[in-house]
Parts: C-alpha cells; sequence; structure tokens
C-alpha cells in the first residue's frame, strides 16, 4: 500500500471528525443561548434575581482603578462572557 495514500486518508478522516465535532459543538451553543434566554425570560416575569457573586478580588481591582483586570478575574471566577461579565463590573463599580 502506498503510504501517501495512507496518510492523506488518515488527514481526511481528522479532518471530517474535526468538522463534524465544531457543527456539534456550534449547535449546542446555540441551543443553550437559548434556553439561557428562556430562563431569563421566565425569572424576570417571576420577579426572580440573582445577587452578584461576592469576589473581594474585583472589589480591591476597582478600588485600584483597574477596570480590565477586575473584569477579567470576574470572567475567570464566574465563567461569565465579556459582556456579561463587563456589566457586572459595571454595576459593583
Amino acid at each position: 500500500m502506498d503510504y501517501g495514500m495512507l496518510l492523506l486518508g488518515i488527514v481526511l478522516l481528522v479532518a471530517v471528525v474535526g468538522l463534524s465535532s465544531s457543527a456539534t459543538e456550534r449547535r449546542l451553543g446555540k441551543r443553550l443561548d437559548r434556553v439561557e434566554r428562556k430562563l431569563d425570560a421566565i425569572a424576570a416575569h417571576l420577579g426572580v434575581t440573582t445577587a452578584e457573586p461576592d469576589i473581594p478580588e474585583v472589589t480591591a481591582l476597582l478600588r485600584e482603578g483597574k477596570k480590565i483586570q477586575a473584569i477579567k478575574v470576574y470572567r475567570e471566577r464566574t465563567g461569565a462572557d465579556l459582556k456579561e461579565a463587563r456589566d457586572a463590573v459595571e454595576r459593583l463599580a
């Protein structure tokens, strides 16, 4: 068997598996976004609010005027996306 063809077959297989997992991740991400929007709407309708997490390091960074670092730490600690973290840090400021 020609090793070049074998290598090409392996590369194609890896590419197909990689593309399919990327598509699956995108699909799951979109689905998760829809679920989060629905939960947010239900919570708003019921008047349910959640308290901001108390992260002393974020508060200390804000006192020092280091807003960008505070946003970064908030994201690391909570898993929030950039917009959520920025909005939360703005509320804390």
